[in-house]
């Protein structure tokens, strides 16, 4: 039985949530929430170890023990002994499992499919009980580590990162390396005489202990058949009686605060990065000096910090709030984007910043400011989009050590006490006398004395002073920094619409030469929010390098125009972006549907009437240009799965042309291209949420009269000529291609895959076999390529609906992707192709009995309901997107699955993705790292094998090959 139930407050949930939540505390001490949602597709299992160690217990030299036990947990149990039995069991019935390691916790998390919760819970809870963490394991897992460490080496988040962590008090904790590698777990401890894999056992016993372990458990059953599970399953986890671990005293000491530190990052561009320790504003919840103070500062409108330094053309971007916290210590921290103006400016910057926190104590801590953004917030909980509920509990468990029960689900996220006291006591400690300065530029290289030992990062370190930071706000620009404005967008209508349309699916509303409305009346989540989606179809805007990076300019200066305007509305919950596409732009709306239309038709007169202004012109291609530059600096799979599609991706120009046409752009290019891209377009419309058909049809009818009609109209309609399509590559049969190519970033020691499958278009049938496929050979792939064969801590077997890719390459496509530093892309093609070869005996043996598990468990996964309405709309505008318009796709699918044998499928398997099948078409992209470049020399030329086909250039393949036909374009009815 369980020690507690409902012992303490209420848990506090939002007013819209139907979920039933219990805390219950087991007889060995570990607190449990449940929640029960009978609307749920999966089950969830979460268990958190807040406080019972992270990686601020790391032995002294064992760095990244914590972070490598987590790695080997999930292995096997003494229950379960096989190893992977855990992750197999999981996939196959339709779920996900990961873990992560923090400073002070380690969290462990799945979601499967409801029917196979209680096995997959009691799985789960064996490994807190009698895991098993074999010596062959050990040794491959600290490759996994080390390769995990390699693909971060590069990234300036993290080496940013530890910098900032490196530049501490040596004795504490959050100076340490948190990651682990082959040095710190292997070659180390060995020299010590060390046992890694004794080490990480007596770790375990030490800390893994159920009274400072939390479990979060939601399920589809109600609560009292979930205590039941949780109580036999969880009940033998030990209790040591352990103390959680706390890390008094501030990792900053003197020798820390009030310096300037330069560093050179590996990306182009120029950074400042201001932090403060203060006090954590966990201890000051309810009061939220944090999030008053980072709404102030990192204010975007008239008036703020940013809108002044975008004035100035310094700023490209600006965060503030609390970084990196525990119950000891915390930064508040001010991250500044700077172009190369700003990048001249620092000092000037860094004086307006303490100017503005000046005019904060000036003007007094600002009851109305309290009151307003305790009322978004209000709103912003109550009115809360569900979520994945993997992501859910994720969320939830960090909060079962900081927070009383009550306030597990709110956080701090309603600051409801309104303290002058509190807000200003942290206020008072963002001042120059402890300012901790990074500044970030590749103009730094060559003019620094030190390195960061862990990644390599050169930097030097300068002593500021209290006064000398008086002489930058004194010299810098005296411009009008003022507080907001009250919020216009707030909503104060959140009522639902009485609409009585029940349409299953989007209607297409109305359609005219401009453009087609679809509409999707909100028939599930019932918030008052709505959803808007218009995509420009420009003829003009894709045709060339230049159209395209014009283009992507014309959409970043609109953001520009609108920002410190549509800021206030981002604040209040009503987002927005305007972003370029394949076939011109688009722009989408989402939130809180009252004060919707104010936003889009500003929006849309500001297309309407666009001029570019020179001086934001300059700024935004600065901004571009080092996007571009910075393409190179790419994860090497990133790369691969570019030119992926730039191979098989009809009309797609390669970003190095487009990099080469930035610095010939001017004003007056732009000035003469906007007219002429506006003026033949076509408009895609998606409406859906608490909308009328009216209201709806009223907006894109308002769109048509500003942009079509007049007398001087800037749009015309589309010629039937000019109407786009994408079209796809056809590989031909019975051949497999392949692409060797450099890795762009010579220093990047990484190697990536991409070993791709073409199977076919869109048909319900294939579809759900090549589902089927996956499902059945995505877990045995990773643990055969990544668990026991260690090709790179990047390793999966995809389809484009697990890759959150618009790319039509990859529609209905299975692709391997792997990176490695260990092998290089050629070997593990072999390696992939072996692993087929030896997956089709799995086939032929699999039972029926297995084979129906298997379908079902994919029928359960394809019957997940969308959690809210940005879910919902991507599912139907990839239909409209695509053509396809099959928005009844889920029903059909399962209907083609419940026909589906099994020797269908093998006789699938053997037709299309068999090695060596006459109908199969591969394609390998091969990028070679730096640890890779004699192997790069053999495979660029060596001669292709009877049925393999190099690619030299991509360009004149594409050119040669026939294409898929478009699915766009067919007759809809209205």
């Amino acid at each position: 039985m369980a020690v507690g139930k409902e012992e303490v407050e209420e848990i506090v949930k939002a007013r819209t949530d139907k979920r039933e939540y219990r805390r219950i505390v087991l007889p060995n001490s570990l607190e449990v929430l449940l929640i029960s949602d009978p609307d749920t597709d999966k089950a969830n299992g979460l268990s958190d170890t807040h406080f019972s160690v992270g990686a601020f217990s790391d032995p002294d030299g064992l760095e990244g023990l914590a972070h490598f036990l987590e790695h080997m947990l999930f292995y096997a149990s003494e229950k379960y002994p096989l190893e992977d039995s855990y992750s197999k069991y999981i996939t196959e019935h339709g779920g996900r499992t990961n873990a992560y390691t923090s400073s002070e916790h380690t969290n462990y998390h799945f979601d499967i499919n409801a029917d196979a919760f209680e096995e997959a819970l009691d799985r789960f809870a064996q490994f807190f009980i009698n895991p098993l963490m074999s010596a062959d394991a050990t040794m491959r897992e600290i490759k996994a580590v080390d390769s995990e460490n390699q693909k971060n080496l590069l990234s300036d988040g993290w080496r940013m990162n530890q910098l900032q962590k490196h530049l501490s008090a040596a004795e504490h904790p959050y100076h340490k390396f948190s990651t682990g590698n082959w040095d710190t777990l292997e070659v180390r401890p060995k020299a010590k005489g060390l046992d890694t894999r004794s080490e990480l056992i007596k770790f375990y016993e030490e800390y893994y202990s159920a009274n400072v372990m939390h479990l979060v458990i939601y399920g589809k059953e109600n609560l009292d058949k979930i205590q039941g599970l949780v109580e036999d399953k969880f009940k033998e986890i030990r209790n040591n009686d352990r103390n959680c671990p706390r890390f008094a005293g501030e990792p900053c000491t003197s020798e820390h605060l009030q310096i300037l530190v330069r560093a050179v990052p590996i990306k182009e561009g120029h950074a400042l990065r201001v932090a403060w320790p203060i006090t954590p504003e966990i201890h000051h919840y309810k009061e939220g000096p944090c999030r008053y103070l980072s709404h102030l500062i990192g204010h975007e409108g008239e008036g703020s910090l940013y809108y002044i330094l975008k004035t100035l053309g310094w700023a490209t971007g600006l965060s503030a709030g609390e970084g990196e916290s525990t119950f000891d210590f915390s930064f508040f921290r001010v991250d500044i984007d700077l172009t190369d103006a700003g990048h001249e400016h620092m000092q000037d910057i860094v004086g307006l910043l303490f100017k503005y926190i000046s005019l904060l104590q000036q003007s007094g801590i600002c009851k109305w400011i309290f009151d307003e953004l305790s009322a978004v917030c209000e709103t912003k909980f109550h009115y809360q989009d569900k979520s994945q509920p993997i992501s859910y509990v994720v969320s939830i468990s960090p909060n079962m050590q900081k927070y009383p029960p009550k306030d597990w689900l709110v956080r701090s996220s309603l600051p409801s006490n309104f303290s002058t006291d509190i807000i200003q006591m942290v206020l008072n400690k963002l001042s120059p006398n402890n300012v901790r300065i990074f500044w970030e530029s590749k103009k730094f290289e060559g003019q620094t004395n030190m390195v960061e030992p862990w990644y390599g990062t050169a930097y030097s370190i300068e002593k500021i002073t209290g006064s000398m930071i008086q002489e930058w706000i004194v010299s810098s620009p005296n411009e009008n920094l003022h507080l907001p404005a009250p919020n216009v967008f707030i909503p104060t209508d959140l009522s639902l619409k009485n609409d009585h349309e029940k349409a299953k699916y989007p209607v297409l509303l109305r359609k005219s030469p401009y453009s087609t409305l679809w509409h999707k009346p909100d028939t599930m989540f019932f918030t008052p929010k709505a959803y808007v989606k218009i995509v420009f179809t420009c003829p003009h805007a894709s045709d060339s390098p230049e159209a395209e990076v014009l283009t992507n300019i014309f959409t970043q200066l609109l953001m520009d125009y609108l920002n410190e305007f549509a800021y206030y509305a981002q604040v209040a919950g009503l987002n927005y972006g305007i972003s370029h596409t394949d076939s011109g732009f688009q722009v989408i709306l989402a939130g809180y549907n009252h004060k919707l239309r104010i936003l889009l038709e500003t929006v849309v007169e500001k297309i309407a009437s666009f001029e570019v202004k020179a001086d934001r012109f300059a700024v935004i291609k600065e901004m571009v240009t080092k996007e571009y530059q910075n393409y190179k600096f790419r994860q090497p799979y990133e790369q691969a799965m570019d030119y992926c599609s730039l191979i098989l991706q009809d009309h797609t120009w390669p970003w190095m042309e487009e990099l080469d046409v930035l610095p010939h752009l001017e004003v007056e290019d732009l000035a003469k291209f906007v007219p002429m891209m506006l003026s033949r377009a076509f408009l895609e419309c998606y409406t859906a949420g608490n909308l009328e058909r009216n209201e709806a049809e009223s907006m894109i009818q308002h769109i048509e009269d500003v942009l079509f009609k007049g007398s001087n109209p800037i749009c015309q309609p589309l010629f039937p000529s000019q109407h786009l399509t994408n079209r796809v590559v056809k590989l031909e049969k019975g051949k497999s291609y392949f692409y060797p190519v450099e890795g762009l970033n010579p220093s990047d020691e990484n190697s990536a895959l991409i070993h791709y499958i073409q199977v076919h278009r869109d048909d319900f049938m294939l579809n759900v076999k090549l589902h089927l496929f996956g499902l059945i050979a995505k877990q045995p792939a990773f643990h055969q390529l990544r668990s026991v064969e260690q090709l790179g801590y990047i390793t999966a077997l995809l389809q484009r609906h697990e890759t959150n890719s618009n790319d039509l390459s990859l529609n209905f496509m299975p692709h391997f992707i792997i990176q490695s530093t260990v092998k290089d892309p050629a070997h593990i093609d072999l390696r992939a192709e072996e692993f087929l070869k030896a997956f089709e005996s799995k086939l032929y043996e699999m039972t029926n009995e297995e084979f129906k598990s298997n379908v079902n468990a994919l029928i359960d996964m394809k019957l997940e309901k969308h959690k809210n309405l940005r879910e919902e709309a991507a599912f139907y505008w990839r239909e409209i997107s695509d053509g396809t318009l099959k928005f009844d796709r889920i029903e059909s699918e399962i209907a083609a699955l419940r026909q589906l044998t099994q020797q269908e499928l093998i006789d699938f398997f053997n037709e299309h993705i068999k090695v060596g099948a006459p109908h199969k078409r591969t394609l390998s992209v091969r990028v070679y790292g730096n640890s890779h470049s004699s192997e790069y020399k053999i495979d660029k030329s060596s001669r292709a094998q009877a049925s393999s086909v190099k690619i030299d250039d991509i360009f004149s393949f594409r050119r040669s090959q026939p294409l898929y036909g478009s699915f766009k374009g067919n007759h809809v009815k209205l």
